[in-house]
């Protein structure tokens, strides 16, 4: 597998306190027949589907990190009530309040889900605006069905029967915990440490381990890093060192995986990098993922040894990969890739150079910055790391 590391990920994973466990539990749905096909789009390592709301289309992200979540212009345009308010944790550790409200009907296909409760919240501050996201599809809301995902065909199912999904050929047996809002949460084993990760298919990443978590000097490769690896709902974290880390094992359920390659941040979490490669189905009756491996892959990490995020529409240097004379500094503002102006960008060029890289599909590329008033030039090349 060829991965070239962009440590942005894009996080919407919500935590609430025990209170909203009686409300996330609200909702019936009702299916066309005893197996659903739902669209699924799988784009920039993150799935969305089209949902109805009264008539109208949004997009929502498929998410099983996060709670059902609407946007602020859908509630407005709905009129709902609002039920409650309180505050929410997203994974960078940021605060806000939220008001929590009852959507009366959402169509999915033919899936139709009545009563869900839903928090609302500003998709406009985040990345996930670049999407166009309209909403959440969220843990309390799959909850209620048996669901079958399989990135590699776009392919998403649903049933209210798991008899009617075989699962024999389904090896990896991984059971979850869930939390109120119904995130499921998995046990690993990691550096000869067992770790809770929240099973996040709104997270674009591998896994990623929080700092207390680990032991590094029982890694099998390491790299030291420094910056802002992954995006909350309510926007980055402060720049910390970690590490990315290849592991001889990591085991998750009854199975073990070799020469896993991990990093550290904020969250402990384990997302599409790795879900990529299975096909998976979701038991929220047993609480237990089953997965059937469809892709041999081995993880491979390739990097220019940084990563950028747009700030109010301009590239900043937010990641770094600490090596010794690594020529760019978290702070570094990015004025242009390969000669492609990127620091006069308005929110839509912006957004179209956060979700198409510059650097992508290039093994060498020229970098020019901006460090204290004055202008750099570099020429960098991909590496691969952990070998």
């Amino acid at each position: 597998m060829k991965k070239t590391l962009y440590p942005f990920f894009i996080l919407c994973m919500l935590s609430l306190s025990a209170q909203g466990k009686k409300f996330f539990e609200s909702g019936n749905v009702q299916l066309k027949n005893p197996v659903e096909k739902i669209n699924l789009r799988y784009t920039g390592d993150l799935p969305f589907v089209q949902v109805s709301i009264n008539g109208k289309k949004y997009n929502f992200l498929f998410d099983t990190g996060a709670p059902t979540v609407i946007s602020n212009a859908v509630y407005t345009e709905l009129n709902l009530e609002k039920k409650y308010k309180a505050k929410i944790k997203d994974s960078q550790k940021n605060k806000q309040t939220q008001i929590f409200t009852e959507l009366p009907e959402m169509v999915v296909d033919n899936v139709v889900f009545k009563n869900i409760g839903v928090v609302v919240m500003d998709f406009t501050v985040s990345e996930l605006d670049c999407f166009k996201v309209d909403g959440i599809l969220g843990a309390n809301q799959m909850a209620k069905l048996f669901w079958r995902i399989n990135y590699s065909e776009n392919s998403l199912e649903a049933t209210k029967d798991l008899s009617l999904f075989d699962l024999s050929a389904y090896d990896t047996v991984i059971p979850f915990d869930p939390k109120p809002q119904k995130t499921p949460v998995v046990i690993a084993k990691v550096l000869d440490k067992k770790m809770d990760l929240t099973f996040d298919t709104g997270f674009s990443g591998r896994m990623k381990m929080s700092e207390s978590n680990y032991d590094i000097g029982k890694a099998a490769k390491s790299i030291k890093t420094y910056g802002t690896s992954s995006v909350g709902a309510y926007g980055a974290g402060k720049p910390i060192a970690g590490y990315i880390f290849k592991a001889d094992e990591i085991s998750l359920g009854n199975k073990s995986f070799a020469n896993e390659i991990a990093s550290t941040g904020n969250s402990n979490l384990i997302g599409n990098d790795f879900f990529k490669n299975f096909s998976f189905i979701m038991d929220w009756t047993n609480n237990k993922v089953y997965m059937k491996r469809i892709k041999n892959e081995a993880p491979k990490l390739e990097s220019f040894g940084f990563g950028y995020r747009f700030v109010d529409s301009k590239p900043v240097v937010a990641f770094v990969f600490e090596e010794e004379n690594f020529p760019l500094k978290v702070g570094d503002s990015i004025i242009s890739i390969n000669d492609v102006e990127l620091d006069k960008l308005d929110k839509d060029g912006a957004c179209h150079y956060f979700t198409n890289r510059v650097e992508k599909d290039f093994s060498t590329i020229e970098v020019k910055v901006k460090r204290d008033g004055n202008i750099l030039d570099f020429r960098m090349s991909k590496k691969e790391y952990l070998k």
